[in-house]
């Protein structure tokens, strides 16, 4: 079975990490099938669905308070 090059740096030595395919040359690393995103980062809510420009999220921190667990 042959493996897909590296969509970054077109590398040859892609291999296999569990279901994730990894160039050593980049350190790159995507599910089979994935497309490439050419902005860079892609932001992911905690459910795993991308965000896009214009939606609403709400950020959550615990803050310390003396004397409170």
């Amino acid at each position: 079975m042959s493996l897909p090059n590296c969509p970054k740096c077109s590398s040859e030595y892609t291999y296999e990490d569990g279901v994730l395919l990894v160039c050593p040359e980049c350190a790159h690393e995507w599910e089979p099938g994935q497309e490439v995103e050419e902005d860079g980062v892609v932001a992911i809510d905690a459910n795993g669905n991308r965000l896009e420009n214009g939606d609403t999220v709400t950020v959550i921190k615990d803050l310390k308070v003396k004397g409170a667990p």
